[in-house]
């Protein structure tokens, strides 16, 4: 508070009790007490001198107080005379201490893409020169920070600092205080961006460590000596809304260590963020995504095999779209040359949607010669190597019944034309044991039979397997990564 304000209030004080005593005066003498008029002027004569006395020492304090704004006033000339600015504190003796702390308001926004991250902070500096202290009575001198360009102070700087940058809203913010022994307490708002090597192997179930390191650009260790003022446990503060969208600040280690800078040793102080990443906004749009895709693609096991053209349809729209959101998921990330985690999953599930096709593929090989035209088998007795003639299978043959198609009118059993089956064919057809549904006549069998909707044995077991294999594939690979993850 300055001397203008203190002379306000002793005034106003004054004036206050000197009503207080005239109203007094009035109430309790003149009309509760029915003083009489022969010594109304004793009385004013004694309310006179009360006023007097109070004036008197308001007085006396103003003109107190102006000495002291008039002392401290010519400290402060004669503080800086003969002081150079040029030459620290201790100058060719031990070295300056320089305490840090860090107030930290805010974190963000964090970038894979350039890794920098980017933090707002009240940064304090606090070091001894002997040569400001003042024989006056206060503790501390708070300062413009125009007195700062009149005295020595750290050239601090942030080693890994990119485009940091001084709050100047509404003015500059930062201040400057000044004990009685010397002592000098810096505060500054600062924002600061800083680089961070990333590593992204186990993205994006990744921890990162962000230091952020400042030391003295010029000074080596034997002039300037940088400490935590609070210790390596409480020299951090944080703000009690810091939230981070991307990332959880699950620690912050302090160290302080020298550091070979142009030549010369440098005395450095690092905090190291450790910054755990949120999971879920990369399991809503990529993770689930995928295993949806995934899914999809095992419906080809419940379509018959006749119907070709959609299986292969779904199998093909299933695997285009894991490219693009393999694709996709990179756009955001450096062109590192290593793979991350979400790369690997990404893969997993393109080559379960690509084993699928690939299982299509294998059931339509084995079963394509009995599945959409009739087959005609050979008793041993009676086979012959005579081709199927076009007469005798004309579309007039052909009848549905009960849904289903038959071979009707065939010259059987003494002018049949029947095909010889070989060993491999035999082979794929024990294997795929195709299913017929209806029954064929007993004259009939082993020479036509009916054409139905079958189901492979393949497509069977791989109802099963697929689902199987890649749940268990998603337990390993979720507790592989996540056990790598936090055991670094």
């Amino acid at each position: 508070m300055d001397l203008i304000s203190h002379q306000n209030i002793h005034l106003n004080t004054a004036i206050n009790w000197s009503l207080f005593f005239s109203h007094l005066y009035d109430v309790v003498f003149l009309k509760k007490f029915s003083v009489p008029q022969k010594d109304l002027p004793m009385r004013k004569y004694i309310l006179i001198c009360s006023l007097t006395l109070q004036l008197s020492t308001t007085l006396a304090q103003i003109m107190s107080d102006g000495k002291t704004a008039v002392n401290i006033s010519n400290v402060l000339d004669t503080l800086l005379e003969g002081y150079d600015k040029r030459l620290r504190p201790g100058f060719g003796g031990e070295a300056v201490v320089v305490n840090a702390d860090l107030s930290l308001r805010s974190m963000g926004p964090i970038s894979e893409l350039d890794m920098i991250y980017t933090l707002d902070c009240y940064f304090r500096q606090r070091w001894m020169d002997r040569r400001l202290a003042m024989n006056v009575s206060l503790e501390n001198l708070t300062l413009g920070i125009k007195i700062l360009e009149r005295i020595w102070h750290p050239d601090t700087v942030f080693y890994n600092g990119q485009k940091s940058y001084l709050h100047a809203i509404t003015s500059h913010n930062r201040f400057l205080r000044i004990g009685a022994n010397g002592t000098v307490l810096f505060s500054q708002r600062l924002t600061i961006q800083a680089t961070c090597r990333m590593h992204l192997e186990n993205f994006p179930m990744d921890i990162q460590h962000c230091p952020l390191m400042f030391g003295s650009f010029a000074y080596s260790i034997e002039d300037v000596e940088y400490n935590w003022r609070y210790g390596q446990s409480k020299s951090i503060e944080l703000a009690p809304d810091l939230r981070l969208s991307q990332f959880d600040l699950v620690g912050f280690p302090l160290t302080n260590y020298t550091r070979l800078v142009k030549g010369d040793l440098h005395s450095v102080l690092c905090v190291t963020f450790k910054l755990s990443r949120h999971a879920g906004y990369f399991l809503i749009n990529l993770y689930l995504p995928c295993c949806l895709l995934v899914v999809l693609s095992w419906v080809s096991f419940w379509i018959n095999r006749e119907a070709t053209a959609d299986r292969i349809a779904l199998g093909s729209l299933t695997v285009l779209t894991m490219t693009i959101l393999g694709i996709e998921n990179k756009s955001q990330l450096p062109k590192v040359s290593y793979i991350t985690a979400l790369d690997v999953y990404v893969a997993l599930c393109f080559v379960f949607a690509i084993a699928t096709t690939i299982e299509f593929a294998v059931v339509h090989y084995f079963t394509k010669y009995g599945t959409g035209e009739p087959l005609m088998l050979s008793s041993d007795e009676d086979s012959s190597e005579d081709e199927i003639s076009e007469e005798n299978t004309s579309l007039d043959s052909l009848t549905l019944q009960n849904g289903k198609f038959k071979v009707q009118d065939y010259p059987w059993p003494p002018n049949a034309v029947n095909v010889k089956v070989g060993v491999l064919a035999k082979l794929c057809h024990c294997l795929t044991r195709t299913k017929t549904k209806g029954v064929v006549p007993k004259a009939y069998k082993g020479k036509v039979s009916v054409f139905s909707n079958s189901v492979s044995q393949v497509d069977r077991a791989s109802r099963v397997l697929f689902p199987l294999t890649f749940t268990i594939s998603n337990v390993v690979y979720c507790i592989a990564y996540y056990l790598w993850a936090f055991s670094e």
